[in-house]
């Protein structure tokens, strides 16, 4: 099993809307996107102008997770792994790649929106890795978390 990291590129765009339809939990539907203002074309676009960079990750071509941030904002927007690569570390590695990207940023104090629920995986993920509850709640419901540290 060969996997490849790398900065996502506007042709990754579709393999990102059909991977986010298939994840485990919090999983999106192409009309569920399109309903919240996320299309093909907007998230091709994010990607070719900037305000949407991202990592993704490949095995033998094949698009397997990814995670994008707001440069903006300071917000790690989503990652997303398909579930049979969960566990091996995947997903911590693109969420390292994002926060590095957006501490270059020169953001101290990054942020994202994540279940409150602890039977959710992603409760407990985020807070093994020293993300930290604001005691505050986003538009969708989500509870959010931050990261404090130096910029880079």
């Amino acid at each position: 099993m060969t996997l490849t990291y790398r900065r996502a590129v506007p042709e990754d765009a579709p393999a990102c809307v059909d991977l986010r339809g298939r994840t485990r939990e919090n999983s999106f539907s192409v009309a569920q996107l399109a309903a919240i203002g996320v299309t093909l074309d907007t998230w091709r676009g994010g990607i070719a102008d900037g305000s949407l960079p991202g990592h993704v990750c490949l095995s033998e071509g094949a698009l397997i997770g990814y995670c994008f941030g707001a440069p903006e904002t300071g917000e790690v927007v989503v990652l997303a792994l398909l579930p049979a690569w969960e566990g091996q570390g995947i997903g911590r590695t693109l969420l390292d790649l994002m926060v590095g990207d957006l501490r270059a940023h020169g953001f101290e104090r990054l942020f994202l929106g994540c279940s409150a629920n602890p039977r959710v995986r992603s409760h407990g993920f985020y807070r093994h890795l020293g993300w930290r509850s604001t005691g505050t709640v986003d538009s969708a419901g989500d509870e959010v978390l931050e990261l404090r540290g130096p910029k880079t």
